[in-house]
């Protein structure tokens, strides 16, 4: 059983986007190159700024659910703090 994993990667624009993934990496690759998230496709490149292992799929929705719903500014205390 794959583990699953919740990311936050910073767009060139500045913007946090939020998503899940079970190899991390290669979605980040993926969000580079343009066949990642419709989100990201117009905001490369993006940085990888944090990562959360869960459990499974489930936990990793629910988690991502939990931090797409924080403020932008709860979201660079949870990354660390780095600020654009």
């Amino acid at each position: 059983m794959a583990s699953w994993f919740v990311y936050v990667v910073r767009c060139r624009d500045g913007s946090l986007y939020t998503g899940i993934s079970t190899d991390v990496e290669a979605r980040v690759v993926r969000h580079n190159d343009g066949s990642g998230a419709r989100y990201t496709r117009s905001r490369r490149p993006v940085r990888l700024l944090y990562v959360e292992r869960k459990r499974n799929r489930s936990f990793a929705l629910r988690r991502e659910a939990d931090i797409k719903s924080l403020s932008r500014a709860q979201k660079l205390d949870l990354i660390g703090g780095q600020r654009a």
